[in-house]
Formats: structure tokens, sequence, C-alpha cells
């Protein structure tokens, strides 16, 4: 089994970057859990089902491939939203959070992001960061982001959902978004990518070595 690297956080903090970069920089595995509920999510509204019917959603969350999910295509808004809908059912919960454990095996490491990593995915990670920034920090970074790549957006909308999708994650019941007891806090509101990265990668570091 390799090491495995958790790192959690509300939407847009910066943590998918920051996992990717650290996943190519100590050559492991990197997995994106959102992109497992929003997979989830496409195949149900790929073929015609329901949203709010868990059985059938468990089932296409067993079906899920791990390997190869293509993040611009599932960051489309509309799987963002049917997303929402089925991360809050119990049982595909479960049978996502069971795929993910068995992702975080693999050798010679993983790096899993999300909001449950640390506390319920993989809680015995021998290194976990939690990666925030300020709500206004996140929305503004969201509107660029989506302006620079030609696309259309209001600041005061994304401001709303950015604060809404974090009383919708803080506010569950079942694993709601929180810092593990153990984990390093990581604020990048005033950070670059390179300065975060730095921050990161030094904490691993002496994590890796204590163990």
């Amino acid at each position: 089994m390799g090491v495995v690297i958790a790192i959690d956080g509300p939407a847009a903090a910066g943590k998918g970057t920051l996992s990717r970069q650290i996943a190519e920089t100590y050559g492991f595995h990197h997995l994106d859990t959102g992109l497992t509920y929003r997979a989830t999510a496409k195949a149900l509204l790929d073929a015609g089902l329901p949203l709010d019917d868990e059985t059938v959603a468990e089932k296409m969350a067993r079906e899920v491939e791990l390997a190869g999910l293509d993040r611009d295509t599932l960051s489309a808004h509309a799987i963002g939203e049917a997303a929402s809908k089925i991360a809050v059912m119990p049982k595909v919960r479960r049978a996502l959070v069971e795929a993910q454990k068995a992702f975080s095996t693999r050798a010679p490491g993983t790096v899993l992001d999300g909001r449950d990593i640390g506390t319920v995915v993989c809680p015995d990670a021998p290194v976990k960061l939690y990666v925030t920034a300020s709500a206004d920090v996140r929305a503004r970074r969201r509107y660029d982001e989506i302006i620079a790549k030609g696309g259309e957006a209001e600041y005061d909308d994304i401001f709303a959902d950015v604060t809404k999708r974090d009383e919708r994650d803080m506010g569950r019941a079942d694993s709601p978004l929180k810092p593990a007891q153990d984990a390093h806090l990581l604020d990048t509101s005033k950070m670059s990518i390179e300065a975060a990265f730095q921050a990161a990668k030094s904490l691993i570091d002496e994590a890796l070595i204590k163990n």
C-alpha cells in the first residue's frame, strides 16, 4: 500500500490545482473525488434516469470507472447541479467512498482531494491538508476563470453559489465538510499557486519524514 495524501476544503479554494501539482511532483496517482459524484450524475442524465431514486443512483455509482475521469466534460454546470442532488444520498456516498478507499491503496502513493477525505475516506492518511480561502476570494477566482475561458458570469451570482455550496457541504448530516483534527490548515487567500504549493510541499515532506 502506498502513501496517502488527503486534501480537503471548500469549493474554489485551490485544492484541485494544488492536488494535481503535488501528485505530479511525487509521482503519485491523483483522484478528484468530486468528479466521481459528477460522473455518477452524468451517467444518470445520459441514460435519462431520475435523480431522486437512491437505488438507481447507487447502482450507477458502483459502475463508475475512476480511471480517466474527464474534468472538462464533467465540469458542466448542469452536471454539477445534478451531482449536488445525488451527493446527499447515503447509499451513493457509501458506494463512492468504497471506490475511493480502494483507489487510495495504489502504489507508490495517492493524492485524493475532496470534502471528506481526511475525515471519512482516508482517516489514517499520514498527510492531511485542509485548503481554504475566504468566500470572496474563492468567488473572484471562479469568476476570473470563467471570463478567461471566454464565458459570461456575474460575480454576485458566483459569490451566492459559493456560499450556498459551503452551507450545503458543511451542514449535511452525512460526511460534512470540516477539517480533520490532525489536518494542516492552508489558507490560500493571499497566496499565489506557487506559494501554496511550496507551503504544502514543506508540510508533506515533514510528515513523510516522520512516517
